[in-house]
């Protein structure tokens, strides 16, 4: 035998020895920018968002809307306002608008037709040809324990003016740069009346055909503190996902069974990637991949976006205090009830806002992802990806092949290539893989995972 072949063979016999799981975890690459606009987030700025919201008594869905002091109105066009003096001082191709609509009267949340506004900065990319569009949500409305009482005082301290205080903040940083692709800053009404304002939003987009590519929706970031057991957690923030999308056509699910790939949705790929870039940039904080799309017996303002097609995961704390969510103000049982600012852990709401800023500039700062990944079903050990460069986005000049064990969750090694096809001596049987595009300076595309293709 040749030296040459020896070489050859050697190399693809190291290369079957040393699975992913065996393999030291590869670092993600940084980008100095994102990581001096992560450094300008304030834990005091975020505290003062709070505590205007919390001034204005209620931010109920069916409160005042004509006072300047109180009530729903007041608190809309506050947040307008915020969104318009940002855009002044960094002179950025921001549009703002309290977008209406109208909900019909008759049921158990919403007794007479109202109008309710959402609260949108639009953030305008610089590439005209990438028409992809980011966009990160918190809710506007807070409530009592009665769904329906919307006079008396509902601070809604943590639920969820800690959300938009998240939302407020990256539209202060952000706003200061340019990026290729569309940012949106939505802060939505009628959550607690049951989503209203995100399904009016989604169901806009999907009618004018958006190419959102992810939905990033923040409710209840800013208590550590758990209510019964008293546990602390200051250091993780809970990502939920769906697992098999709430949409699908008849031949997505047919590839989804084929590939056994129940736990790759799009959301679910991106909930890995809000880890992975956000614990590159921040130190002693980490996100946990919840597999579910949300809590038992709540709902999130995700849920309409998921429903309508769209990648979205929603952010909650790790620990929830109950006796502060959904109450009235009170002291019971020397139990102190409600949902005020003295509660609060702005420390931890601020690295929040972190993860969710690294995740909204890595992806705006990318190429779009790759189209077309397919693998060969073949009775072969040798796997064998193919696909086409992105549509539209940041030139990419290589891509990343990610390779996972079944039964891990997170995936375990990156293989660089700079073709659209790579030849890997890892059995399609026993790992599944995935492709990301890798732009000029390092950021990574959302996550792809293949469709099979017979030979």
């Amino acid at each position: 035998m040749k030296l040459s072949n020896l070489l050859s063979l050697i190399a693809v016999l190291l290369l079957f020895q040393c699975a992913p799981s065996e393999k030291t975890k590869e670092s993600t690459s940084t980008d100095h920018q994102i990581a001096e606009m992560i450094n300008q987030i304030s834990a005091d700025s975020i505290k003062s968002y709070v505590e205007h919201m919390v001034a204005f008594e209620t931010r109920h869905s069916l409160s005042d809307t004509t006072s300047n002091t109180n009530g729903i109105g007041a608190a809309r066009r506050w947040v307008a306002s915020k969104f318009l003096q940002f855009r002044q001082q960094s002179n950025t191709n921001m549009t703002v608008e309290l977008d209406p609509f109208v909900v019909e009267g008759g049921s158990s949340r919403v007794p007479y037709t109202v109008t309710m506004k959402n609260v949108l900065a639009t953030q305008k990319g610089t590439d005209p040809d990438d028409d992809r569009v980011i966009l990160i949500s918190g809710h506007l409305d807070s409530r009592n324990s009665d769904p329906l009482d919307s006079i008396h005082a509902a601070p809604g301290a943590n639920d969820d003016a800690s959300g938009v205080a998240v939302v407020l903040e990256l539209a202060r940083i952000l706003s200061q740069h340019q990026f290729p692709c569309t940012l949106v800053f939505m802060a939505v009404q009628g959550e607690e009346q049951g989503l209203l304002g995100a399904r009016h939003m989604a169901v806009k987009m999907r009618e004018s055909n958006v190419n959102l590519i992810a939905m990033l929706n923040n409710d209840i970031v800013g208590n550590s503190l758990a209510s019964e057991t008293g546990n602390k957690n200051d250091k993780t923030i809970r990502i939920f996902s769906e697992m098999i999308p709430a949409v699908e056509s008849e031949e997505d699910a047919k590839n989804r069974s084929a590939m056994k790939s129940e736990n790759d949705s799009h959301s679910r790929q991106l909930a890995r990637y809000i880890k992975e870039i956000g614990e590159s940039y921040i130190h002693d904080f980490t996100a946990t991949v919840n597999m579910r799309p949300d809590r038992f017996l709540r709902g999130g303002d995700h849920t309409p976006f998921l429903q309508n097609g769209y990648t979205a995961v929603r952010f909650t704390e790790f620990n929830e205090n109950y006796t502060q969510q959904h109450q009235n103000v009170r002291e019971e049982g020397g139990i102190e009830y409600g949902d005020k600012v003295k509660f609060m852990d702005f420390g931890y709401a601020a690295n929040v806002a972190r993860i969710n800023l690294a995740t909204m500039a890595s992806l705006a700062k990318a190429p779009a992802f790759p189209r077309n990944v397919a693998m060969q079903v073949n009775l072969g050990i040798i796997t064998n990806l193919s696909w086409e460069a992105p549509a539209n986005g940041p030139r990419a000049k290589g891509y990343n092949v990610l390779i996972r064990e079944t039964y891990q969750p997170l995936w375990e090694k990156k293989i660089y290539v700079e073709d659209t096809k790579a030849e890997l001596p890892y059995s399609k049987d026993n790992y599944f893989f995935a492709v990301q595009a890798v732009g000029e300076e390092g950021h990574l595309s959302q996550i792809v995972i293949p469709t099979p293709k017979r030979q």
